[in-house]
């Protein structure tokens, strides 16, 4: 069963092949025998997901049945989840039990999906590697000893192992994209405002945007379609329809304008790569599509530009963490200032830290002006470049990742070459357009991933776009070794 789709296993319960509670405890006893060697998930929540399994029998079983009734999947744990633990994989929240659901946890539940539990990222979101998680790294099922990438690391490699059909992930400069190329599916961020952020915990308010992680793009426009929409509680919410993402996935690709940026294909790509990516895109070339070169010029100014804007925020966002209201605090304090200090200063990673410090200096007397207004500027500069592209292309290609997934620890004390690991990412956020990495292939047998991005609200193009790639190739289905 872990080997169907979400849209097969849509079917074979509708059909009655088999229960929500028997497909639930098969996901259960994958996740409890294999993901010892992963490290994937946070905490797995059995009794919630066998109780919500048997809520979505009784609902299949009385005909009131949804395309994700009794559907399991996993919450990146950076999503409030009722009555279970929610983590940040952060020492800091490692005793925070959540009050309330998250919107997108609400939207999911009511949808009758059942949660197999929290899944592991780096803390706070910070980090391309999920080598900063309080809880230990996550590994990539294609080879242990390599990075999923990050920040949704554990739900990446979680749906590449096949311990759930289906993670949440969230996405600030390629958190859902980079590790989804990296462990081989399927990732969709989706446009600024589209998902709600409430009872998201925040990174950066201008760049997070919740999305699903899934093997194809079939499932990921199920998914999508029950996680958009407006809501009142998250002011950062667009009020716009949400369309059927699944209606339009078979749409034809002839005539379909695809754009090359020069800029991603040059210096930092790997060969192997970049061979991938210009195979896939032979491969639309044959569906009748057009390709042309385009340029964004203000590429080289992102990843600067983000380490401004991005650590701004989370110094701003994470001065709630003070070991007064919730969370982490140290014991025996002398007095206030020393119970801030020692609290912050022991439940923080050095990652957070680091940027917390960059963050506030950056917002600082004297210095907000000459960084933090001038990345901004950048970012309007960035953001003008899409749009100028996209008046002549429908969509735009190029990698994920500049390397495939890369080594534990090799990257770890080189926070500037870890951060150019979302060279190609980044400004997708910056500018709040949707965009979604599928697999394009291997590179020594380690998965290679395509970008696709599209315009504002353009979900359903970028799922037709992928969802025709996949149904002339087979990157999508290959399983690691060991978790087949």
């Amino acid at each position: 069963m872990h080997n169907k789709t979400i849209a097969e296993l849509s079917r074979g319960l509708r059909e009655g092949d088999f229960s929500s509670e028997e497909l639930t405890r098969h996901f259960l006893e994958r996740i409890n025998r294999l993901d010892n060697s992963l490290n994937s998930f946070i905490t797995v929540s059995e009794e919630l997901a066998l109780a919500q399994a048997k809520q979505a029998d009784a609902q299949i079983a009385a005909g009131e049945v949804g395309a994700l009734t009794g559907i399991p999947l996993a919450q990146k744990d950076i999503f409030c989840t009722d009555g279970v633990k929610t983590s940040c994989g952060s020492k800091m929240l490692d005793n925070f039990i959540a009050p309330y659901n998250a919107t997108s946890v609400e939207q999911l539940n009511a949808a009758g999906t059942v949660m197999l539990g929290k899944t592991n990222m780096d803390e706070f979101a910070m980090g391309s590697s999920n080598e900063t998680s309080f809880y230990g790294a996550v590994k990539n099922p294609w080879n242990t000893d390599t990075v999923p990438g990050g920040s949704s690391g554990g739900s990446a490699a979680a749906v590449a192992a096949r311990l759930t059909p289906c993670a949440t992930g969230t996405d600030t400069g390629g958190s859902i994209r980079q590790p989804a190329a990296l462990c081989g599916v399927t990732g969709l961020k989706p446009t600024y405002g589209r998902v709600s952020r409430y009872g998201m915990i925040a990174f950066a308010s201008s760049l997070d945007q919740g999305g699903p992680l899934t093997r194809t793009a079939e499932d990921a426009a199920m998914i999508l379609g029950v996680m958009a929409g407006f809501d009142e509680r998250d002011s950062t919410s667009i009020d716009t329809p949400v369309p059927d993402y699944t209606a339009g996935l078979n749409d034809d690709l002839n005539g379909l304008k695809i754009g090359l940026p020069k800029e991603y294909f040059g210096e930092g790509l790997d060969s192997g790569i970049g061979d991938a990516v210009h195979a896939a895109i032979d491969e639309y070339k044959k569906m009748g599509a057009e390709i042309v070169d385009i340029s964004l010029p203000n590429t080289h100014l992102a990843v600067p530009a983000y380490y401004v804007v991005a650590p701004a925020e989370c110094s701003s966002n994470l001065s709630r963490f003070d070991g007064v209201r919730f969370g982490y605090r140290c014991e025996d304090p002398k007095d206030l200032e020393d119970m801030y200090k020692r609290s912050r200063g022991e439940a923080f990673g050095a990652e957070v830290k680091r940027r917390i410090l960059i963050g506030a200096y950056a917002l600082s007397s004297g210095y907000y002006d000459a960084y933090y207004l001038k990345a901004q500027k950048v970012r309007r500069l960035i953001s003008a470049d899409f749009k100028q592209a996209f008046e002549s292309v429908d969509v735009i290609m190029g990698p994920t990742s500049p390397t495939p997934a890369f080594g534990l620890g090799e990257k770890a004390d080189d926070p500037i070459t870890m951060y150019l690991s979302d060279i190609y990412t980044i400004a997708v956020n910056l500018a709040g357009l949707p965009g979604m990495s599928i697999p394009a292939g291997f590179v020594n047998n380690m998965p290679a991933g395509l970008q696709i991005i599209g315009n504002y609200f353009e979900e359903a193009k970028l799922l037709n776009v992928a969802h025709k790639f996949q149904q002339i190739t087979d990157h999508h289905q290959r399983t690691p070794a060991g978790f087949e």
